[in-house]
């Protein structure tokens, strides 16, 4: 189980008194997409909806972390999203426009700014995608992503949560339209309410409840460096080069890129990414040229077809709550949206800002703006 769940339950037990709720998982906390991440947190998105949501995850991280006493690491450095073209910077101003209309810092630097502000970027005209711009977000930075896991554990178990690892779920059963409780490899749990959040996984868990829902899995891979000075102060990104940065507390340069194009469950990594990450980073930030990367691995995203998530509940099926679809943005919205999911499955009523994310969305054609794509989906029910 991931921070969705483990964030879900411990409000769950935390503010709304429910101290009979259980969290499954088949391997062990952590294991998934809350491990495997390069731990930026950020809420600069494109729309008005993702942005006021993951702005105020933001917001909670310091709250969160005196809550449960335990050291996140949080580290806000900000975050530079780097643009290389006239399109590009169009978006940019768009984005950035949207971000302090919904009250959040986000500025729009020209590529002398970004020097200033990364005084290792390049931004001569001799590389395959020079530096126009940039949009510089001070609220972002990284946050250890086990810590988070841990904390988030300790709390829930600490507020009575009882935490099941090594436990599969292998069936959802369902009478006369409603919820009844979870087979699994250890026995049958009775419920009425049950919370599907499992990141890649997500999918399959829902056709085990008849219902197919819009999501493909894709592998996202990243890798470390040897640990260096501290030298990169802030988190930066190319949307043309695929590539993201951050140093981290022990000094590695922690990478990322784009999801791999095809729907898989491997987590196996590929020469291909080695040869990708060593040429972006080297031409935006050359100071690495030589540097050797030391770990790497690979998570599974869920990806829906206008990149965000599907928060949804009590519809086909009463009792049965999602979570999933959250894409590259799964481990920055965790804590904010166990929040309000906790408040969702309390209460039987969708929080007014998780409206904009149900899954009937994609059936209505009301994708949210962040992107959208042809996407192909079977019958609900």
């Amino acid at each position: 189980m991931g921070i969705h769940g483990l964030a879900t339950a411990y409000f769950l037990a935390k503010e709304h008194g429910m101290n009979n709720v259980a969290v499954i998982e088949r391997r062990y906390v952590g294991f998934g997409g809350s491990g495997r991440n390069t731990a930026i947190v950020r809420a600069n998105q494109r729309t008005q909806g993702n942005v006021r949501l993951y702005d105020e995850g933001l917001k909670l991280w310091a709250t969160l972390i005196r809550d449960l006493d335990f050291n996140m690491m949080f580290y806000n450095c900000g975050n530079l999203n780097t643009f290389h073209s006239e399109g590009a910077l169009g978006a940019a101003r768009l984005a950035v426009s949207t971000a302090q209309m919904s009250g959040v810092r986000s500025e729009l630097l020209d590529r002398k700014q970004c020097k200033e502000l990364i005084p290792e970027l390049n931004i001569e005209d001799n590389i395959k995608f020079p530096i126009l711009g940039g949009m510089y977000h001070p609220p972002g930075g990284i946050v250890r992503h086990d810590a988070v896991a841990w904390g988030l554990a300790k709390g829930a178990a600490r507020h009575g949560v009882h935490i099941h690892q090594k436990t599969e779920v292998t069936g959802i059963d369902i009478e006369h339209g409603k919820i009844t409780g979870i087979r699994t490899n250890r026995g049958i749990m009775k419920s009425p309410r049950v919370l599907i959040c499992a990141g890649g996984w997500g999918a399959l868990l829902a056709q085990m409840a008849g219902i197919e829902l819009p999501l493909h899995p894709l592998t996202i891979q990243a890798m470390v460096t040897q640990p260096l000075k501290p030298v990169l102060h802030h988190v930066i990104s190319s949307g043309a080069y695929h590539v993201y940065a951050n140093q981290t507390l022990k000094g590695e340069i922690a990478t990322g890129a784009h999801m791999d194009p095809w729907p898989n469950y491997t987590t196996n990594t590929t020469p291909h990414y080695f040869k990708h990450q060593a040429e972006a980073l080297v031409e935006l930030l050359p100071f690495l040229r030589g540097v050797k990367f030391m770990r790497h691995w690979a998570g599974i995203a869920d990806m829906t077809p206008d990149m965000a998530p599907i928060l949804h509940g009590n519809d086909p099926i009463e009792g049965l709550y999602l979570d999933v679809g959250w894409g590259y943005f799964g481990f920055k919205s965790g804590p904010i949206t166990g929040k309000y999911m906790a408040q969702y499955i309390a209460d039987a009523k969708r929080p007014e800002i998780l409206k904009p994310f149900s899954l009937r969305r994609f059936e209505e054609f009301r994708h949210t703006g962040e992107t959208a794509g042809a996407f192909s989906y079977g019958p609900w029910n």
